[in-house]
């Protein structure tokens, strides 16, 4: 496994440090990202979910009626939501009316609700989970919630500025070179070599695991 000193330097011999350093992601500390509304949260899970598959525009420019809809995603309120009520959703033409999402928006709402009750907001609770296991946390959101799987859950975290690594093809294809992984990871041992790749990196560079992330990618192609 390469050093992050050679990442770094390997991405910045091609394109300059200045630019490399203006195309990191950034993430929130843990005190900001506790101070984040549950609402917008759920607001933000939501719209990763509608997003998969489907144009990011198309979805974006229909939020302001899923707003709306979803009662401005305030975790309770949607957790509520009957079956009848997400039924006529279906009759809305204003949003995305694909069924497994609506009902989706609800389970990941309780989800939501539930972890708020226990550790008083859904952000403290995010803002608590270690960077050194962020496989754990996809993990949580993809059995706990409601389609959330495969890269939805860390586009979902780095939206809303939880830091993360997302495995993009990019990214994929550059631990393979590293010869950390043989495939995509996909079961529990292959991510958890993952993981501690990053800890790694991390260590050495003291830099957040997005820019890792971006870095990595940034070094094949």
């Amino acid at each position: 496994m390469k050093k992050f000193e050679w990442i770094y330097q390997h991405v910045s011999d091609r394109l300059g440090a200045a630019a490399t350093e203006v195309m990191l992601p950034q993430s929130l500390s843990d005190a900001e990202l506790a101070e984040q509304p549950d609402d917008r949260l759920l607001s933000a899970m939501s719209r990763r979910v509608f997003r998969a598959g489907i144009k990011h525009s198309v979805v974006d420019a229909k939020w302001p009626a899923f707003e709306q809809a979803f009662f401005g995603f305030v975790p309770e309120k949607v957790s509520l939501m009957s079956d009848d009520q997400l039924e006529q959703l279906m009759q809305n033409a204003e949003i995305i009316r694909h069924f497994g999402k609506i009902k989706a928006t609800r389970a990941n709402a309780m989800m939501v609700h539930e972890l708020a009750e226990r550790y008083g907001s859904f952000a403290t609770w995010l803002a608590q989970w270690p960077a050194s296991d962020i496989v754990g946390l996809w993990k949580y959101l993809q059995k706990e919630g409601s389609q959330l799987g495969g890269n939805s859950g860390a586009y979902f975290l780095r939206m809303v500025g939880k830091d993360t690594f997302i495995l993009t093809d990019d990214v994929v294809a550059a631990l393979k070179a590293q010869g950390i992984v043989e495939k995509r990871p996909t079961a529990k041992a292959d991510l958890q070599r993952v993981q501690d790749a990053f800890n790694e990196w991390q260590a050495q560079s003291g830099r957040p695991l997005c820019q890792i992330s971006r870095l990595l990618a940034c070094t094949v192609g």
